[in-house]
């Protein structure tokens, strides 16, 4: 079951029903939709995405999926699943556009990563980061992230594929 994480502002814990106001909120931002997947996706599929979460990911624990909070309110999603296509466990999170630019981003990380290092045993983290994103970048690239390779999508866009190795004891 996916755990609740607290670091100093924030509080990382399984989605609850009543979230998916605020999840379809989130997904349907265009200036935080536009760096997740296939970018800006209808309401009707974001929200049976965050049905999916409750009926396939928490229901057979298919792997940890988080939503962030900030004072009670939501203002994040964040995960840690095996992908293929990095080989490896990828860190994934979101921040409303309102929670830009004051750290959150690098808070939420690095509570991902130690979960993936100490709980789950990790040697090493993936990110993926559209080329453009400049800002998530930054974030990975102070966490200590090194570029490995891109990935050129269907579309034509660069993908930039970061890896973070545990550090030694």
């Amino acid at each position: 079951m996916t755990p609740q994480i607290s670091t100093e502002r924030l509080v990382l814990e399984p989605y609850v029903p009543a979230d998916e106001e605020a999840f379809v909120a989130l997904f349907g931002d265009d200036r935080v939709s536009q760096w997740m997947g296939d970018g800006p996706e209808p309401e009707e599929q974001t929200r049976a995405l965050f049905g999916r979460i409750f009926t396939k990911v928490y229901a057979e624990h298919k792997f940890d999926v988080w939503a962030v909070r900030e004072d009670g309110r939501l203002v994040g999603h964040a995960e840690i699943k095996h992908v293929e296509d990095t080989g490896g466990h990828e860190l994934i999170y979101a921040l409303a556009y309102e929670a830009w630019g004051r750290g959150l981003g690098t808070e939420v990380a690095n509570a991902i990563i130690a979960y993936g290092f100490d709980e789950l045993g990790l040697s090493e983290v993936h990110a993926t980061v559209a080329a453009p994103n400049e800002a998530s970048l930054k974030v990975m690239g102070k966490l200590g992230f090194v570029h490995v390779r891109d990935k050129t999508e269907d579309d034509g866009s660069t993908t930039r594929v970061l890896t973070l190795a545990k550090p030694e004891a």
